[in-house]
């Protein structure tokens, strides 16, 4: 479903993907493993339109999508949910996810979608004339996803799911992301530095660093690879 080749990207002077390959296959779950100015952000943002290649080609069901403008990506079926959640904080919940739909024109089926995110998300239900703002962490990242899935995207990109929520909640957030490519068959291409997570959800991993990818194999694979236990998953 997506392809990157041969993707070169830098800030400035910096480069920070150095030709990278690597594949999304339909309705699977792909994770970029790596610790911190490893690339996979800016990756994702590469796919988004947010920031240009400087070489290399991505392409979406066969047409290349190089540099194409962040809107015009979103219009393809491509959502990004950002890190550190990016909601609008003075909106309500409600008002939020109306921002999700907002290149939607049929009201039956955003109505269909809103009822949707809110069985998934039940916790929204009850936050629903709430300003987004006021919420918690873990309930912001639900919204930031709930509103993703408004657009209707065939793409999901997470980045960063876990950042700055309670445990108890993360496992809640990543069985969600579960549930939403199972039953909606979108295909998901996960950022997270919590490796261990990533690779228990995913079906095949890719290992970056220094914004070269060094591994790449099925994760249930990569979570008994030494190197992938030792650097990632702290050990064990």
């Amino acid at each position: 479903m997506l392809e990157i080749r041969e993707l070169e990207v830098a800030y400035g002077s910096i480069t920070a993907l150095h030709r990278i390959s690597l594949d999304v296959e339909a309705g699977k779950i792909i994770t970029l493993v790596g610790s911190n100015g490893a690339g996979k952000s800016t990756t994702l943002r590469a796919v988004s339109g947010l920031i240009r290649a400087r070489h290399g080609k991505i392409l979406f069901d066969g047409e290349e999508i190089t540099n194409r403008a962040p809107h015009r990506i979103v219009a393809i079926g491509i959502t990004q949910v950002p890190e550190g959640r990016m909601i609008f904080a003075n909106l309500t919940v409600s008002e939020n996810l109306q921002m999700g739909a907002y290149r939607r024109k049929v009201s039956a089926e955003i109505k269909k979608d809103y009822d949707y995110v809110f069985a998934v998300f039940p916790r929204l239900r009850e936050r629903e004339k709430q300003i987004a703002g006021t919420l918690s962490g873990g309930e912001q990242q639900m919204l930031t996803i709930a509103r993703a899935l408004m657009s209707r995207p065939r793409f999901l990109m997470l980045d960063e799911p876990s950042l700055g929520i309670a445990p108890i909640l993360v496992k809640t957030i990543f069985s969600k992301i579960v549930e939403i490519n199972q039953e909606l068959g979108i295909t998901i291409l996960l950022v997270e530095q919590n490796a261990n997570l990533a690779l228990e959800i995913s079906d095949y991993g890719y290992v970056l660093e220094t914004g070269r990818i060094i591994l790449e194999d099925e994760s249930a694979k990569l979570r008994t690879n030494s190197l992938v236990k030792e650097a990632y998953l702290g050990g064990v």
